[in-house]
């Protein structure tokens, strides 16, 4: 019985020196909590604007937004983007000098472009959908993109982005239905969903 208990736990110790040799192991929960609260700023910044320019979501992205609302949410969205980004590069930086590991090697750049390959893909269609005047489609586009986004990356990182990605794909979906509710989905999609899947994450692998 002892003998296989060790052969066991022989297996599980070489398996996860094949994992930390293959995949990007640092990426710190911390960081989906940062975007997360990036993104609900961001929402509650749009909302803010929205509400005081007596525009009405559901009505609006129907017909067409001013220009200058375009802009101004595209701005926001801009900003959380990279707000969401410098906190993940910090946190994440954070982990892997608390392990010991490298933050840049070739599993991170496998990682990287796993990820921004359809991010670019998602982006370049929603800049086609606002040409076309399609602004309630761009909310559950890149919901979509971003869980395949998820979903591509997590065969070089962390397995459980995978859970996160198809659950932003499911709200994407459900979104080109009702998309009048566009704005409370991107809320829920890159604010709550990234609170919760980062907390989750920090106390599974980081505490």
């Amino acid at each position: 019985m002892n003998q296989q208990q060790d052969q066991l736990s022989t297996l599980h110790e070489i398996r996860n020196i094949m994992d930390r040799s293959s995949r990007f192991i640092s990426l710190s929960g911390l960081s989906g909590v940062a975007a997360g609260v990036s993104a609900l700023i961001g929402a509650g910044v749009v909302k803010w604007y929205l509400v005081t320019h007596d525009i009405n979501y559901q009505q609006n992205l129907s017909l067409h937004l001013t220009r200058e609302s375009i802009l101004f949410m595209l701005s926001v969205a801009g900003f959380v983007f990279i707000l969401a980004l410098c906190s993940a590069t910090y946190f994440t930086a954070r982990n892997a000098r608390k392990t010991n590991h490298r933050v840049w090697d070739s599993k991170t750049e496998r990682m990287l472009v796993n990820l921004f390959i359809p991010l670019a893909a998602g982006g370049v269609f929603c800049a086609i959908l606002i040409y076309h005047n399609l602004l309630y489609l761009v909310a559950p586009v890149m919901l979509i993109f971003y869980g395949f986004a998820l979903l591509n990356a997590s065969k070089y990182t962390l397995s459980d982005i995978r859970y996160l990605g198809f659950f932003e794909i499911i709200l994407g979906l459900l979104t080109s239905f009702f998309v009048g509710y566009g704005l409370l989905a991107w809320t829920l999609g890159f604010g709550v969903l990234h609170i919760v899947y980062g907390m989750l994450m920090y106390f599974k692998y980081e505490r």
